[in-house]
C-alpha cells in the first residue's frame, strides 16, 4: 500500500450551514467511491473554505458521514482577488495500492472550472 493525496474541491451557492455540509458530504463521498476507499484507508483530510464561508466547519460532514476517528482539520484558504467564490476543498491523505496516475481528483459542481483539465 502507499500513502496518496487526493485532491477535491466543490462550491455552494451560498454561505449556508446545510448547504456547505451537504456538498462537503458529496464532495468526500464522491472521493472515497471514484478511488474505491474505505473509510479505514482514510489517513486525514485537511478541509479549506473561502473566506466567505463561516456559517460550518466542513469537517463536520466528514464526521457526519463516520470519520469521527480521522483527523479532520480546517482552515481558510487565501484571499486572492478575482477567485471563485462560495469554495470548499479538500486534500484527503490515503493508503491505497493505486499508482499515483490512476487516483481521482475530485471537482463538483462551479470548482470543475478550478481544474479543467482533471475535472470529472
Amino acid at each position: 500500500m502507499a500513502v496518496r493525496a487526493i485532491r477535491g474541491a466543490t462550491q455552494v451557492d451560498a454561505d449556508d450551514r446545510e448547504q456547505v455540509l451537504e456538498a462537503t458530504r458529496e464532495l468526500v463521498s464522491a472521493v472515497l467511491e471514484r478511488n474505491a476507499l474505505e473509510h479505514d484507508d482514510v489517513i486525514s483530510i485537511v478541509f479549506t473554505a473561502t473566506p466567505d464561508l463561516v456559517s460550518e466547519f466542513p469537517a463536520l460532514a466528514a464526521r457526519e458521514l463516520g470519520m469521527g476517528d480521522v483527523p479532520l482539520m480546517c482552515a481558510t484558504e487565501i484571499a486572492v482577488p478575482h477567485a471563485l467564490p462560495r469554495v470548499l476543498r479538500l486534500m484527503a491523505h490515503v493508503e491505497t495500492p493505486r499508482p499515483r496516475a490512476e487516483i481521482q481528483h475530485v471537482y463538483l459542481r462551479g470548482a470543475a472550472a478550478l481544474r479543467r483539465d482533471i475535472a470529472q
